[in-house]
């Protein structure tokens, strides 16, 4: 893809919490890429598709090969998300439509063996900003431990006609998650709330 700036990769391994080690270090990458927004200097454009089914799977694939081959195989990958950064010059639209389609969408998540929907961030930032992008489980969005954080920041990007277009991934959960899920959580409405509290 001739529009790619740059590419950066971050990649946090956590191996201890409060000082004791983590029952399994836990690495969590993000791969970003710099591109110049397509519909940047056009005024409002009102059909984005065009550029979607040409920008998109590309991008998906080159992110989501690296994420693969820092984690070591698509099946290394536990949890994922992906996020936009659009530049001071376009709309958060622009990040939207490349990451929210099946065209970058249904790529990471065949490619990851993933079956979720993913979870995203986006917005619009001037350069050097940072960015959290949420993650959770790849096949079982409602798995707790799973939910989790990584931070990314361009410090030369996004330039105002720039989107920086970003998937990430996790090899496991949390460090030492420990709060249950869904699948074991009690019963909790107002009511019990109320009863627990004035039986304090």
């Amino acid at each position: 893809m001739t529009d790619i700036r740059k590419v950066v990769t971050v990649v946090d391994e956590v191996l201890l919490e409060l000082g004791r080690p983590v029952a399994a270090p836990v690495r969590r990458v993000a791969v970003a890429a710099v591109i110049r927004n397509p519909w940047a200097g056009r005024g409002f454009v009102a059909d984005l598709q065009p550029e979607v089914e040409s920008v998109a799977p590309e991008l998906a694939q080159i992110l989501t090969g690296r994420l693969i081959a820092e984690l070591g195989g698509a099946d290394r990958v536990e949890a994922f998300g992906k996020a936009a950064v659009v530049g001071l010059d376009g709309e958060v639209e622009h990040g939207g439509a490349l990451i929210h389609t099946p065209y970058f969408g249904n790529v990471l998540r065949e490619l990851t063996e993933g079956t979720s929907i993913i979870v995203f961030n986006d917005d619009r930032l001037p350069a050097g900003e940072p960015l959290t992008v949420p993650l959770w489980h790849k096949t079982a969005a409602a798995t707790r431990s799973h939910y989790q954080t990584v931070q990314i920041r361009v410090p030369d990007a996004p330039r105002p006609d720039e989107i920086v277009v970003i998937a990430a991934a996790a090899s496991g959960p949390r460090p030492n998650a420990r709060i249950g899920d869904r699948r074991t959580d009690p019963v909790v409405r107002l009511a019990d709330l109320e009863k627990l509290e004035s039986a304090r």
